[in-house]
């Protein structure tokens, strides 16, 4: 292996509830993004930040910011070799070009400047394409960067530079491109080959959390990782090309379930994954030294973690339970949408981000219902003591275990029934009730409700002083919901309860 793969990334997705520990309010202005990527470095620990310019905007002098300011440092512990700054892409397919030109550009100054300054060169090497759905996309980005690179004018040199390929990290964002991403890995390797003719030493596939979730449902998002993981392994050994997948984790079981409280779970469910997301909440939400400890003790467990293989015969018997689950969860979340996003507009902001709304799209005659992104959709959930696990996941697990597959559902998933309890004290069922009085979609997910106490063996709702502290807001909330009145207040106070906005 010719580098280090950094078991922890830290992002900025902003799912805080409470205020940063360095910080004097819980919002988060772009120019001190540069203060907080040291100090996930140099006080946190972590071996690499995500750098994000889709949807938000974007200090562009990232890496001028950090080497004159704390040149010390990036010396003893230089970027691109011990620490890692990587840039998510603006994807072209949703984001404007000349976005993804600047990303370009700041990505090779940063190897001109480091050069220049007698830094370790090149510092950036890397960026993330979200939304990846083939290997021609990924071929198309890296043949624009080398394009970029052979720029010449007597007023600037690009051909000269150290720096003239970059390595692309697919982002895959849905459950049937997870499932599929091998494949699209394959072919990468040949289109790769032919344009550059050499093959990658490694590849780093980023398995987003959230927004498979949002689209599928837990257990369909959960299922389809591992089923990536298995195949990855059977990839390496086939191909003799490395794989260090990365996975998009956040604090709530449905966009991941990570926060310094549940590592050593986490690693054991997500074995095979090399690099973990480390959201705002994780960092935030929690007392610094549980922080440090937490982080510290991911750097030591994923890289030894082996996938779980998959037999063939059972993978097919996952996928094939897959849909059931998914057709549950989309038929309620197409009927509730309005509610969600009522909600989801309340929630307060904890970052600058270009006005964005995600588009949850499926094949229905009714066309795509459109949602907030993941954080505001679960917050709003949880929020009205509903959390989205519970959504379909009740029907489709009693599904699974009508065709006498729970145990194997069980066997892949095997933190299912705690990730429901940790939800599941989130749930008001009083309010729940109410709905299912007044809409037979809401009728759909008590149902779910029972069948999940049934899968558990006890009932859900509130048990620590957090969660009954949690209940009470949330009945509130509904109260005010009932008679028209503004609710927004109550929303923080619910986050900080569960120590995650969403």
């Amino acid at each position: 292996m010719i580098r280090k793969i950094a078991a922890t990334m830290v992002s900025q997705h902003p799912d805080h509830a409470g205020k940063p520990y360095w910080h004097d309010q819980e919002f988060i202005h772009t120019q001190y993004e540069a203060h907080e990527c040291f100090l996930s470095f140099s006080e946190l620990g972590a071996s690499e930040y995500k750098w994000d310019w889709e949807g938000k905007f974007v200090d562009e002098s990232i890496i001028e910011r950090l080497f004159s300011e704390h040149f010390d440092y990036f010396k003893k512990f230089p970027l691109g070799r011990e620490k890692f700054l990587t840039f998510r892409l603006p994807n072209p397919k949703v984001e404007t070009e000349f976005r993804l030109g600047r990303a370009f550009m700041g990505i090779l100054g940063a190897a001109g400047l480091a050069k220049e300054i007698g830094a370790h060169t090149p510092p950036l090497f890397e960026v993330i394409l979200p939304m990846t759905e083939s290997a021609e996309e990924m071929i198309a980005i890296q043949e624009a960067f080398k394009e970029m690179t052979s720029l010449k004018h007597r007023l600037y040199n690009f051909e000269n530079g150290d720096l003239k390929h970059i390595e692309i990290i697919p982002l895959f964002e849905q459950v049937d491109v997870i499932i599929s991403s091998v494949h699209i890995l394959e072919k990468y390797l040949h289109l790769h080959q032919a344009q550059f003719s050499f093959m990658p030493n490694y590849i780093r596939p980023y398995l987003a959390r959230s927004d498979p979730a949002l689209n599928s449902g837990l257990v369909p998002t959960v299922l389809a990782i591992k089923i990536a993981l298995s195949r990855y392994a059977e990839f390496t050994k086939k191909t003799d090309v490395l794989l260090y997948p990365i996975i998009g984790s956040a604090s709530l079981p449905f966009r991941g379930g990570l926060t310094p409280e549940t590592v050593t779970n986490f690693c054991l469910e997500y074995r095979g994954i090399k690099t973990a997301l480390l959201q705002s909440s994780f960092r935030y939400d929690f007392e610094k030294t549980k922080v440090l400890e937490a982080i510290e003790k991911i750097e030591k467990i994923l890289p030894a973690g082996q996938a779980a293989s998959i037999p063939q015969s059972e993978e097919k018997k996952l996928i094939e339970f897959i849909p059931t689950f998914e057709k549950f969860y989309r038929q309620t979340i197409e009927q509730i949408a309005p509610l969600i996003n009522q909600i989801a507009g309340e929630l307060p902001k904890r970052r600058e981000r270009v006005q964005h709304i995600g588009l949850f799209g499926y094949s229905r005659s009714v066309g795509a219902v459109k949602l907030p992104r993941a954080i505001g959709f679960t917050g709003a959930l949880y929020s009205l003591g509903i959390p989205p696990e519970i959504i379909g996941t009740g029907r489709g697990i009693k599904y699974a275990r009508d065709m006498e597959q729970g145990t194997l559902l069980e066997k892949y998933y095997i933190g299912l029934k705690r990730e429901l309890k940790r939800a599941g004290g989130f749930l008001y069922k009083e309010g729940l009730e109410n709905l299912a009085r007044q809409s037979e979609v809401w009728q759909g997910v008590l149902v779910d409700v029972r069948q999940i106490e049934n899968f558990l063996g006890e009932e859900l709702g509130p048990a620590t002083p957090e969660e009954i502290e949690h209940a009470k807001f949330v009945k509130e909330l509904h109260k005010k919901l009932a008679t028209g009145q503004s609710f927004a207040e109550l929303l923080p106070a619910l986050a900080v309860l569960r120590k995650s906005l969403g």
